[in-house]
């Protein structure tokens, strides 16, 4: 009798907020598992920013769970991006870029592994050296203390 494997079907696509939820997730997961200030800074996006209108915080775990099954695979990592880039348009790949930088913020100093990750990030989104300059130095801004 031939042996029947079971696998979770191949998730290929994202909504555009599951794209941003993405970026989020594999910021927060770059340097080692999630902490809870990123946990919290990403449900808190999720509950203010209007691109998030009808997104749940809730389905936050879904899209992590989504993520960690695509970083299983050898092409992970590029395929997230990969389908980040075929789900949003230039205008909500800055926005992604800026909720990367938000969450590397949110826990303190920015590790090399999350340096590099943005770097990845940036490259692989399309987005302009100087745009990107910018929106780092304004998460940067945001978090400082006296």
């Amino acid at each position: 009798m031939p042996s029947r494997a079971t696998t979770e079907p191949a998730v290929t696509s994202f909504t555009a907020q599951e794209a941003l939820v993405c970026a989020m997730v594999l910021m927060s997961i770059a340097d080692g598992p999630m902490s809870d200030s990123e946990l919290a800074m990403m449900s808190r996006m999720v509950q203010d920013l209007p691109v998030f209108a009808d997104f749940h915080s809730a389905d936050i775990e879904t899209v992590t769970n989504i993520v960690a099954s695509l970083l299983g695979r050898t092409d992970g990592l590029d395929r997230a991006i990969t389908m980040l880039c075929d789900t949003l348009p230039m205008r909500l790949r800055e926005t992604a870029y800026l909720l990367a930088c938000e969450v590397c913020a949110a826990d303190g100093d920015a590790t090399q592994e999350e340096l590099r990750f943005l770097q990845d990030l940036r490259i692989g989104l399309d987005i302009d050296r100087l745009i990107a300059g910018a929106i780092e130095r304004a998460a940067k801004a945001r978090f400082q203390v006296i």
